[in-house]
C-alpha cells in the first residue's frame, strides 16, 4: 500500500474545516433565533439540522456527534417554545 499524497490530504482537511466552519454559524444563528424567539427561527433550525446532516453524511463529524447537536436545538426549542 502506498501513501496518499500530502496535497490530497491537505485539501481534505481544508474542505473539511470549510464545512465545520459553516457548521458552526448555522447552529450559532439556529440558537441565536431560538433565544430571540425570531420569526425564521423555525427556517434556522431546519438550515441548521440540514447542515449537520450533510456534515455527518460526509464524515465529517460522527453520528453520534450530529444526534447530540440536533436534540439540544430540539429541547433548547420546545423549552422555548414552552415559555412562551
Amino acid at each position: 500500500l502506498s501513501e496518499r499524497p500530502r496535497w490530497e490530504t491537505v485539501e481534505e482537511a481544508a474542505h473539511s474545516k470549510a464545512i465545520k466552519s459553516n457548521l458552526k454559524t448555522v447552529v450559532k444563528k439556529a440558537n441565536a433565533a431560538i433565544d430571540s424567539n425570531a420569526e425564521n427561527k423555525d427556517a434556522a433550525i431546519k438550515v441548521a439540522v440540514s447542515a449537520l446532516d450533510a456534515a455527518k453524511n460526509k464524515g465529517v463529524i460522527h453520528k453520534n456527534t450530529a444526534a447530540r447537536k440536533i436534540s439540544r436545538m430540539a429541547k433548547r426549542n420546545n423549552k422555548a417554545a414552552a415559555a412562551e
